[in-house]
């Protein structure tokens, strides 16, 4: 053989294109392997999220009726004093009407001091702009 017939040599690197190819084919792998994770454990959750809410309906259930029942049998004690039982029923009542009126006063004070995530929203703001490559001047 001569120096002009020489066959071109198979070189190990591989080309820019091969190596994007296999970087986009990987990434794709990757994120398609993250969101099969994510499915198998968001089952896994939703099953123990739906048993532990039907769990705490059912003591809320019993909650409603255990305060149902323990305001007929505190009214009925109130008639020990001698009132009659309708004025005994109207005190738990007048009871559960001032602490709902308070947990109503106290619930409109705390909605009153939700303020919107500041730090979050400026700092969502400058990520475009970290995309780019530009930094954020200092302050």
């Amino acid at each position: 053989m001569s120096v002009t017939e020489q066959q071109p040599q198979p070189t190990d690197e591989p080309t820019i294109g091969r190596l994007v190819a296999d970087a986009s084919r990987d990434i794709s792998s990757l994120v398609q392997a993250e969101i099969q994770l994510a499915k198998s454990e968001l089952r896994v959750s939703a099953k123990a999220a739906g048993l532990g809410t039907g769990l705490l309906a059912a003591s809320a259930f019993l909650g409603l009726l255990i305060i149902v029942l323990g305001s007929i049998a505190a009214a009925y004690f109130l008639t020990m004093t001698g009132l009659h039982p309708a004025w005994c029923f109207l005190i738990v009542t007048g009871f559960y009407l001032v602490l709902m009126l308070l947990l109503v006063f106290i619930g409109i004070r705390k909605l009153k001091k939700i303020k919107a995530p500041e730090k979050t929203i400026a700092t969502a703001k400058e990520i475009p702009a970290a995309l780019k490559g530009q930094t954020r001047p200092t302050r």
